[in-house]
């Protein structure tokens, strides 16, 4: 077993094969940035030659900062097996590094190239000899390898047997369908490695059964060196393998060690996201938004009495948070938690009540999160809500030639003598809702109120919806402690969703603080 393994991210560039998904330079520069200033992977793929002159700015602007950040052979560019053309395309970049892509398979070869296989190998050694003279560094992909293995395995040996003392530095192979299973790479990985033992070879997986993940901790098993993921599974049809999954296995299945700052992988899928504007999947393991919640009560109860379902796999090492969700499922455990988070104490008959209308409205398909509380404690005890901040008018308007602003009136009710102040403001912004954020941010510097950061903000419209349907808007807010919290707006216009969701955030925060900042307050509603 290796026991220290090169992860090779290539999200920018098998990753942006995607559909839908194209970086622009600056995101281009950033990603590479996090990927190996922050996550700290071993090298990068950033794009394909002569692609498009977008992809030769981005291509040059990396360089540019790589060669100043001294890690310029860490970055790697795919080229083709056209013996100069994509050498000089990268070495007038200032690459240092290409990845020529070679065919594995005697189908790709015979019906895609139409050439013989001498033919193919003799453009492959003048590609990688013209590369060396240039001093760029030579790996190469057998592209459809796993074909090749399955149903033409002499033809990838005659390339390798002819190719193994040529000055490449590594082999790579791409299971280019994802086709095959577990097994069958740790099978025909094992066996090249036997036959070549002094080759560096990397493992390149994709996604098309599910099984990308799966076959690169078999990889590794059978002996590679290196293997290639990228942020979020993204690629082509199903994606490839991982990059936080791959990871999380490696150390904690196979004691392999890695380079990677495992605090960081949220991060970057973040970014990503943010990017490509494609979501994850809320259950995808690692950073999936629902990962680390418990749903069931009788798990927060567990959790509760000797975190009997934690597991190594641990929400802080990725900078996460374990949750318990409010729903139909939910039991004693999961409300005390998340009254724990808003600083509101219940005796045993109200806390009954509460639950009850919190399944009551989780069998209507409600979402229910920490920040709803006060208002179903309030209704279900009958007890007055004291409503903070109050919106008394709004007016937002937008135009397709100027940027957006808003005018609104608030009314804050402060201190313990519910002195009333009437707050006015007006500002623009990027859209009608970041009008409103930046009218309420004067507001808040007015009254030098602390506002959260927002890190996530999510919008859903039932399937199949009319133009008036309601839209559901679901913020997630940061505080300075570091603090997560969510609320909720339901409207039919979109802005009043995201609006009646802000507006619940300062009144939580106001109840906070009046719980936290005054002794005299008596935390038992």
């Amino acid at each position: 077993m290796t026991k220290r393994i090169e992860i090779m991210d290539t999200t920018l560039r098998d990753g942006e094969q995607m559909k839908g998904v194209s970086y622009s330079p600056s995101e281009k520069l950033a990603l590479a940035q996090i990927l190996l200033g922050d996550v700290k992977v071993d090298r990068i793929e950033i794009a394909s030659t002569k692609v498009s002159k977008g992809e030769e700015h981005s291509v040059a602007k990396i360089l540019e900062w790589a060669e100043k950040a001294n890690c310029a052979g860490r970055i790697e560019v795919l080229g083709f097996v056209d013996k100069t053309e994509s050498v000089d395309w990268i070495y007038n970049l200032g690459g240092k590094v290409i990845n020529i892509l070679a065919k594995g398979s005697i189908n790709h070869l015979t019906k895609q190239l139409r050439k013989t296989k001498e033919q193919h190998l003799q453009d492959i050694k003048k590609t990688v000899k013209y590369a060396n003279q240039k001093g760029i560094t030579c790996n190469i992909y057998f592209e459809d390898w796993s074909n090749g293995m399955l149903y033409s395995k002499d033809y990838f040996y005659y390339l390798l047997d002819n190719l193994k003392n040529e000055q490449i530095k590594r082999f790579m192979l791409p299971d280019t369908l994802g086709i095959l299973y577990p097994s069958q790479v740790f099978q025909f990985i094992k066996e090249i490695i036997s036959v070549y033992p002094r080759l560096h070879f990397d493992f390149h997986a994709h996604n098309d059964y599910g099984l990308a993940t799966a076959n690169t901790l078999a990889a590794v098993e059978a002996g590679v060196k290196g293997i290639h993921c990228t942020v979020n599974g993204m690629g082509e049809r199903a994606g490839n393998s991982s990059l936080d999954e791959v990871i999380v296995g490696l150390h904690d299945f196979l004691k392999i060690k890695t380079g990677i700052k495992e605090k960081q992988l949220v991060y970057a899928s973040k970014t990503v996201e943010s990017f490509t504007g494609y979501r994850i999947a809320f259950n995808k393991p690692i950073c999936g938004s629902n990962v680390f919640t418990q749903t069931a009560g009788i798990h927060a109860d567990g959790d509760r009495k000797g975190n009997l379902y934690n597991s190594k796999l641990s929400p802080d090492r990725f900078r996460r948070k374990r949750q318990y969700s409010l729903g139909k499922l939910s039991g004693k455990s999961n409300l005390e938690y998340n009254l724990e988070e808003i600083g509101i104490k219940l005796n045993k008959k109200q806390k009954k009540l509460v639950l009850e209308r919190i399944i009551e409205l989780a069998d209507r398909k409600e979402i229910i999160s920490a920040g709803d509380l006060p208002y179903i404690i309030s209704d279900v005890l009958e007890t007055p809500q004291k409503k903070y901040f109050e919106l008394k008018s709004c007016n937002i308007i937008t135009s397709t030639e100027l940027k957006s602003t808003a005018i609104i009136k608030l009314l804050y009710r402060k201190g313990e003598q519910n002195k009333k102040l009437e707050l006015e403001e007006i500002a623009q912004g990027d859209g009608g809702y970041d009008a409103f954020m930046n009218t309420i941010r004067k507001i808040a510097k007015k009254i030098d109120y602390p506002l959260p950061s927002l890190l996530d903000y999510t919008v859903s419209i039932p399937p199949g919806g009319k133009t008036d349907a309601l839209v559901q808007c679901v913020i997630t807010w940061e505080m300075a402690n570091k603090k997560i919290f969510i609320t909720k707006g339901i409207n039919p216009d979109q802005v009043l969703a995201a609006i009646e969701a802000t507006e619940k955030m300062l009144n939580l925060i106001a109840l906070q603080k009046e719980y936290n900042g005054n002794s005299n307050v008596k935390k038992e509603l």
